[in-house]
């Protein structure tokens, strides 16, 4: 026998459970659909930086902005930007006024988790196909061959969102750019050179089209990006199984970079992970599909440049709980009102990040870099 539900939101990420718990408090329930096995199944990421006007209006429309705060990261928001020769550019302190506190990834996810019922989550619930059943409804098929039908379908699934097809042909396109993700643990004891370049908070080391972007982490880890712009092949002709070769294929990239900054890679702790960076086309929008829209990366992927991923996503939730909560018995009223509202806030932002990410990594870089930040620092 086929379940239904009212609503179904693909996707236990940020995005997708901000969205869940307006609507709880608003006293709708939702069906929340994660392929992970459970909470702690993978690593969350790193830290976030949570902006007033997105993320953390997000928190507040939640109910949860206060236990948000009481888990900043303190000294989060001190940023430093260096060049290859790790001469410092730029150095910004957290003297706890700034706008954007931050938080770890796997924490903001833990808090909205905990704000749910627990039946709210079924997890190991891998979608494969969803399709349309006529007057809004939809059928969704998940790997076990299990199938539920839906009234309202939500794309909550990230970069490579199985609901997405149902509004857009898109697909997230290569950047340009690659990340190559390590940690250094215990940093304080075991990295205390490493610690004292990354400092409190973020660090950016850019120059010739490459560089380092660091944050420290609760518990004295330091997360690094190694970031190169390469062609779209060049992560899979690195065995990234075999670290060692992982790390000297990595560090011929940096071979007149100062030696504190290749120690980034050589003392890295536990396997590099590569990942390519993808985005949807600037503008990606969609007309209005009944029964069926998205948010965060389903919607709009972009390059992390703007720092806009996870607050946007949040915003999204935020924002259709909104909607759904002023018109409940208009749906596509609700659902129109959200989108036409997200697309021009989120092209905005993907043009920032596109525009973000060349200054990063052109040949003038760090200093672009800089002359944005004083930009904003001077309001």
């Amino acid at each position: 026998m086929t379940t239904h539900h009212p609503i179904a939101i693909i996707g236990a990420g940020l995005g997708g459970l901000t969205l869940a718990r307006i609507l709880h408090l608003g006293g709708i329930e939702t069906a929340v659909f994660d392929l992970e096995s459970s909470p702690a199944a993978r690593s969350q990421g790193g830290m976030l930086d949570l902006h007033e006007d997105t993320g953390q209006a997000a928190l507040r429309a939640a109910g949860l902005h206060e236990r948000f705060l009481a888990a900043v990261h303190p000294g989060g928001q001190e940023t430093r930007i260096i060049d290859r020769h790790a001469t410092v550019h730029l150095a910004e302190d957290d003297d706890g006024t700034g706008g954007r506190p931050e938080i770890q990834r796997e924490t903001l996810r833990r808090i909205l988790l905990d704000s749910l019922p627990a039946e709210t989550i079924r997890w190991s619930s891998k979608i494969t196909g969803a399709t349309p059943l006529g007057d809004g409804r939809h059928e969704v098929t998940l790997a076990d061959g299990d199938t539920f039908t839906t009234d309202l379908l939500i794309g909550a699934d990230g970069a490579w969102s199985k609901i997405r097809p149902l509004v857009s042909p898109a697909t997230p396109v290569y950047s340009g750019l690659s990340f190559v993700e390590l940690n250094l643990d215990d940093a304080d004891t075991r990295h205390p050179g490493s610690a004292a370049i990354i400092g409190g908070g973020s660090l950016f080391a850019l120059g010739d089209r490459k560089g380092f972007l660091a944050h420290r982490e609760p518990g004295a880890r330091l997360h690094v990006y190694c970031a190169l712009e390469t062609d779209a092949c060049w992560l899979t002709t690195v065995d990234f199984t075999d670290t060692p070769a992982a790390k000297t294929a990595l560090l011929s990239h940096f071979d007149d970079w100062d030696a504190s900054l290749r120690a980034f890679v050589t003392d890295a702790d536990g396997p590099l992970v590569p990942r390519a960076i993808h985005a949807l086309p600037i503008g990606h929008h969609w007309p209005r599909t009944p029964g069926v829209t998205l948010l965060g990366d389903a919607a709009h992927l972009m390059s992390p440049f703007a720092g806009e991923g996870a607050n946007l996503a949040m915003f999204d939730g935020a924002e259709l709980a909104a909607a759904i909560l002023t018109s409940p018995e208009n749906l596509e009223k609700a659902l129109g009102a959200y989108e036409t509202a997200m697309f021009p806030r989120s092209e905005a932002a993907a043009t920032e990040s596109a525009n973000n990410l060349k200054l990063c990594f052109d040949a003038n870089a760090p200093h672009g870099l800089i002359e944005l930040m004083t930009a904003y620092a001077a309001g």
